[in-house]
């Protein structure tokens, strides 16, 4: 029996196809290094952890790391740009019960992010101007969300508008501090003994 043989040609097409079946997809490997990245950031810190090992991590060449991304400063803006977000929702408020109304809103922190990625955002916010940003957008809808609760709750022109505008943002403060000293020492602080201490203070 005459067995045919591949000509150098059909051979190298033919290894060349069999590559482009094993490679995974361009956007599956870009979404190993952001999560390789997202693991090494929160766990290390931005400044501690090389390009190399996140390459490592993901599983990639460290080319295809500054491929998707030419710096590394470029990998920590993908993450707060793609894996966080700032949520604007409707607020709740009963007259009469400020303090529910902030308590209410601790327990509905506007952010959408995992674990790794609120210590990413607490971490680096002293160092990178894009997670500060992001954070300082946080802080913000934390303020309206509070003033805008305050004022349902207190109807009637009870405490006016820069004692409203004051508790808000003392309100979010403590949110973000509780955020942030959580992450470095395990310590709670109790968000609806804040709301009852600020609500007591506009009445």
């Amino acid at each position: 029996m005459v067995r045919s043989v591949d000509s150098p040609l059909q051979t190298a097409k033919a290894w060349s196809r069999s590559r482009r079946r094993k490679q995974p997809p361009e956007g599956d490997a870009r979404t190993r290094i952001l999560d390789a990245a997202e693991e090494l950031f929160a766990g290390g810190g931005y400044e501690a952890t090389p390009t190399a090992r996140i390459a490592e991590l993901a599983g990639v060449p460290k080319g295809l790391v500054f491929h998707y991304f030419p710096r590394k400063i470029d990998v920590l803006v993908s993450l707060v740009d793609e894996r966080t977000v700032v949520i604007e929702e409707e607020v709740e408020a009963v007259p009469g019960d400020a303090a529910g109304a902030l308590s209410r809103l601790a327990r509905r922190l506007p952010l959408h992010a995992s674990p790794a990625m609120r210590r990413i955002l607490f971490r680096e916010a002293d160092t990178h101007l894009s997670v500060r940003e992001r954070l300082g957008r946080l802080n913000t809808e934390i303020i309206r969300r509070a003033r805008f609760a305050l004022e349902l709750a207190l109807p009637g022109g009870r405490g006016d508008a820069a004692r409203l505008e004051a508790a808000a943002a003392t309100f979010a403060a403590v949110l973000l501090y509780q955020e942030s000293i959580c992450l470095l020492t395990g310590h709670h602080i109790d968000p609806d003994a804040v709301a009852e201490l600020i609500a007591g203070a506009l009445r």
